[in-house]
């Protein structure tokens, strides 16, 4: 019962990664700070629920979560794409409050707030991960390969001129480079490692609705990536890991029940204001937080 209810964290927390090192893709890499993260997740996870219900394989509805929430991304990154600072902070937040109220009301797709229940679990080319310890291992090995391509890209020319735009992005227009074209390209990346994040919650919990992916969830991921640092994969890998995985501790702590929900909250608030007293760029980041 124990190591169950460890390798349950345990993906949770796989799944966390995939979100927050999705999410430093925008922000950390391109500067693009987006409120607006947790619908990406939302709109993977809505994808591939309704399109395996439909019959439709676990590989192919992954790959379309991922691209769906792309085209999402690429939406929010045009409308969005001339904006900074705290007008583009505050657009990314009105994106969610829109995709949590499509989620919420139209219930001939989504069903409302009565959500989507009995979300089959993947069958992988007869591979059926229908216990917790299987669908760890694919989790992983699917957060592995997006961290592996992050890395990837972000270590590549191309990443160097997201950094650009980043750090610079009237410097980088000036030599030349399409800082719009990036930005859009920087936001439908972060959007399309969410959907497939998404995809993995969706069919790991078996049930979706639209509270799962209200805008306030974003603050958990937030938190990960500062805490971990900006513009660091392997900061928001470990940083996940401490703060899903310590607030859990709780449950072996004697507490009465009606308090370990307030005291995982004030965990995550001591976390933070710990790291930004003492350690402002988190515990690898790279850049300084603005």
């Amino acid at each position: 019962m124990l190591s169950a209810f460890f390798i349950h964290i345990a993906v949770i927390i796989v799944i966390y990664a995939i979100l927050a090192v999705s999410l430093n893709v925008a922000v950390g890499y391109t500067g693009l700070l987006n409120l607006g993260h947790i619908a990406f997740f939302g709109i993977g996870a809505y994808t591939s629920a309704l399109l395996t219900k439909n019959d439709v394989p676990y590989i192919m509805a992954l790959l379309a979560s991922g691209i769906f929430a792309s085209v999402f991304g690429w939406l929010l990154a045009k409308i969005t794409s001339r904006l900074k600072g705290d007008y583009l902070s505050l657009a990314t937040l009105g994106f969610g409050f829109v995709v949590y109220a499509v989620m919420l009301n139209w219930s001939k797709l989504t069903r409302g707030p009565l959500g989507i229940a009995g979300i089959e679990k993947p069958n992988i080319f007869g591979w059926y991960l229908k216990g917790s310890g299987s669908y760890l291992i694919f989790a992983s090995i699917i957060a592995a390969i997006i961290i592996f391509i992050i890395y990837k890209i972000v270590k590549s020319r191309y990443g160097r001129l997201l950094e650009a735009v980043r750090d610079d992005a009237i410097g980088a227009q000036a030599l030349g480079k399409n800082i719009y074209k990036l930005k859009i390209q920087g936001l439908m990346i972060s959007a399309f490692f969410a959907g497939i994040a998404g995809s993995l919650y969706a069919h790991y919990i078996s049930y979706i609705d639209p509270s799962t992916f209200f805008i306030s969830d974003i603050i958990v991921i937030f938190t990960i990536v500062i805490v971990g640092g900006l513009a660091s994969l392997r900061g928001s890998v470990i940083s996940a890991i401490i703060i899903l995985g310590l607030p859990e501790m709780l449950r072996f702590v004697d507490l009465p029940s009606s308090m370990i929900g307030p005291m995982r909250q004030m965990m995550f608030a001591v976390i933070l204001i710990l790291i930004l007293m003492f350690k402002p760029r988190g515990l690898f980041g790279k850049i300084d937080l603005e």
